[in-house]
């Protein structure tokens, strides 16, 4: 009897701790802060301060002093002396991000339509079909969830796991940059008419297509992020 109850406590009755929990404070101030730097909220060349940037996240300077360094290994910040942190973030950096995101995700798109099985099929064409009513409705919000679910779903049909791990970090977009793409009836169109083309690609096993049609999706969304993010600086 104690076996039993001992087995119930540590398997059905104490949930398992979700893993958003897991993430430090300093993983939270670094995804805060690359985020502001992917969407622009700093020049290049910005000269960045710790205690300021402290108090706007209403943290310490040690989180912030880590998530720095861990910036500045990925290329987005650097620290010179007498002079501080400056953004290395700009719109070379960002192009060359762009067409990395862009060979990776073609290549996943590619082997999504080798290995996409029936049941992800139907699920893919679900979720194309659900935003083209929001494209229609033109609900922002949705559509933001629904193209991380869409990409999501790619991901998993490709069964990558290096390819997979390697586009974390080409991760660029936030939720503001996309409800700013999405506010631009055309930009839904185009965006949709792309969305289906993958789609369509994967689903009927057409490899080549869908590695091109992929391709071509994210270099002419990324040039729309380029446009609103850098000429924004530019213009200022």
């Amino acid at each position: 009897m104690q076996k039993e109850a001992s087995t119930a406590v540590g398997g059905d009755r104490i949930e398992k701790i979700d893993p958003r929990f897991l993430t430090t404070l300093r993983d939270h101030v670094h995804r805060s802060l690359r985020t502001a730097i992917l969407s622009g909220r700093f020049a290049p060349d910005e000269r960045v301060n710790e205690r300021q940037l402290a108090e706007q996240l209403g943290v310490s300077t040690t989180p912030i002093k880590e998530a720095l360094r861990q910036l500045e290994t990925e290329g987005l910040v650097e620290t010179l002396p007498r002079r501080g942190v400056l953004i290395r973030y700009n719109a070379n950096w960002a192009e060359e991000m762009i067409l990395a995101r862009a060979a990776l995700e073609s290549m996943i798109a590619h082997l999504a339509a080798k290995r996409i099985g029936q049941d992800e099929a139907v699920n893919l064409e679900d979720t194309v079909a659900r935003m083209k009513t929001a494209t229609e409705h033109g609900i922002a919000d949705d559509l933001i969830a629904l193209n991380e679910t869409f990409h999501e779903q790619i991901h998993l049909a490709s069964r990558c796991q290096y390819l997979s791990r390697m586009i974390e970090r080409q991760q660029f977009y936030d939720a503001s940059i996309r409800r700013i793409i999405h506010s631009d009836p055309q930009e839904r169109d185009r965006a949709l008419e792309e969305h289906l083309a993958i789609a369509s690609a994967i689903v009927s096993h057409d490899s080549d297509r869908a590695e091109r049609v992929m391709r071509d999706h994210v270099v002419r969304s990324g040039d729309t992020y380029l446009d609103i993010v850098f000429k924004k600086n530019e213009d200022i």
